[in-house]
């Protein structure tokens, strides 16, 4: 066991769901200066380009259980670790998400009936989008991001930029995906928020589990049969213990 590695998945997937839900929470419809769907878009893929660089050398950064399940279909990551990788994303997700709501609760009118940044569909999609539209999205979206990480982080690709690439990838698949289902193409984060919005939330929750995890593993086979090889693995440095 890597403990290290671990911890630090806990960590960034904190980063991405207190800054990225964050954002949506207490910044993006803030009067006058709120920075809206542009602004919530980049803030999640800054969150990515930030842990990646800080901690991708330690766990390879994936923040996320499709990312994790992607890479490890793709042949890029070590089946053995996948499930405390999981668990060690969703603790951090939890986390981030009861400490944004201990602080988003001290605005006045502040609600949990507005979402919290949960994601849904039909009544509780941005949107109004269905359950198909929301489910082939979110495939679609999860899909593409395990493409762009597993060419990002290949054996073969640019050194130093995956973190960018990756992070750009996520920013617009936000852009594209925030009217249909809020966008989650992460399991982990998606979970967080729903467990203090309770309901609905809970309910609607069993998709952005089960698409994004067929999204990552689409994403990671198609990526491993066009590349011919695998080569890169994603799993960090950091020394067992």
């Amino acid at each position: 066991m890597s403990t290290k590695k671990y911890v630090a998945e806990a960590i960034g997937t904190f980063w991405l769901t207190f800054a990225g839900c964050g954002s949506a929470v207490i910044a993006a419809g803030f009067p006058n200066v709120g920075i809206g769907l542009l602004g919530v878009s980049l803030a999640f893929g800054l969150t990515v380009v930030t842990m990646a660089y800080a901690i991708g050398h330690i766990s390879g950064c994936h923040l996320n259980p499709a990312v994790t399940v992607g890479l490890a279909a793709g042949g890029r990551f070590p089946g053995g670790q996948v499930v405390p990788y999981i668990v060690a994303q969703v603790i951090g997700a939890v986390v981030a998400a009861a400490l944004l709501y201990l602080i988003a609760r001290g605005a006045p009118g502040f609600d949990l009936a507005n979402g919290f940044a949960s994601n849904g569909y039909g009544e509780h999609s941005p949107g109004k989008y269905n359950l198909v539209s929301a489910f082939l999205m979110e495939v679609v979206m999860t899909m593409m991001f395990l493409f762009i990480i597993m060419g990002a982080t290949h054996g073969k690709a640019p050194a130093g930029f995956a973190p960018l690439a990756i992070g750009l990838g996520l920013a617009l698949i936000h852009l594209v995906s925030i009217p249909v289902t809020n966008t989650s193409v992460n399991p982990a984060r998606s979970t967080g928020p729903a467990l203090f919005v309770g309901g609905w939330a809970i309910q609607q929750l069993w998709l952005f589990w089960v698409a994004p995890l067929i999204g990552g593993v689409l994403g990671g086979v198609v990526y491993r049969w066009l590349s011919g090889e695998a080569q890169g693995v994603v799993s960090g440095t950091a020394p067992a213990e």
